[in-house]
């Protein structure tokens, strides 16, 4: 039952990852210049390709992902999905059956999704660092599922965009979990209890960002002036592979 649920989150946030739009360009800087003089240039040859410079978000582009991230269509839909796989487990089994609780379920599901969103970006301010996922530049199928599983747990910091190991993303779906235990679960729910689902919740940020990066619906779809950017990266191993 415990694989259920979590294959339940994960289908959810990757099914749901046919509705991210598309994405957004960075600033591009060309590589034009020449040092000789005008008598001894040579014909003109094809300018070099351009290279994909970082550009962190601004602070409208960070409350607009946050919102969407914490109280948009993916953690509501996400919400429900996950709280029926609850309902037909009976997961608490003190909450019962019936209409009202599937009403305390879905909104614990969604209260965890909130409390979880808003500590990795409330960290992460405090931390300086970028929690926008940025698809991969790179080609191939494991080099891109790297990449999106790597991006769960590191982020960028710095004018340059380098990758570190990000405790906001690490403790974040912790931070949730821990939240619903000693908030509105049954008391009998402890410390284990609140990492076993930590657990499942950093896994099903994991396969978010796999949608992200594979899933692609287009610059039409629903939510493309919503969704958080899906923006090129500046990995070396993206930038030489592109």
């Amino acid at each position: 039952m415990k694989v259920l649920r979590f294959a339940a989150s994960l289908f959810a946030l990757t099914g749901l990852g046919i509705l991210a739009p598309a994405p957004k360009a960075q600033s591009i800087v060309g590589s034009t210049a020449t040092t000789s003089s005008p008598a001894d240039a040579p014909a003109p040859l094809d300018p070099a390709p351009p290279l994909f410079v970082y550009s962190r978000p601004t602070e409208r582009m960070k409350i607009r992902t946050y919102v969407f991230d914490a109280f948009g269509p993916y953690p509501v839909v996400g919400a429900a999905l996950i709280a029926a796989v609850n309902q037909r487990e009976g997961t608490p089994p003190e909450w019962r059956q019936g209409a009202t609780a599937y009403g305390e379920r879905f909104g614990s599901n969604l209260a965890i999704a909130a409390v979880t969103t808003t500590t990795r970006y409330a960290l992460a301010e405090a931390f300086r660092e970028d929690t926008v996922y940025y698809r991969c530049e790179c080609k191939g199928v494991f080099r891109r599922l790297g990449h999106a599983l790597i991006s769960t747990v590191t982020a960028r910091r710095g004018q340059d965009g380098h990758r570190r190991l990000s405790f906001p993303a690490v403790a974040a779906p912790y931070a949730g979990t821990m939240m619903a235990v000693y908030a509105w679960y049954p008391e009998r729910y402890g410390p284990k209890d609140a990492l076993r689902m930590g657990n499942y919740n950093l896994l099903a940020f994991a396969g978010g960002n796999v949608a992200l990066e594979f899933i692609y619906g287009g610059p039409h779809t629903l939510f493309s002036r919503l969704h958080r950017p899906a923006l090129s990266g500046t990995d070396a191993g993206s930038t030489s592979n592109h």
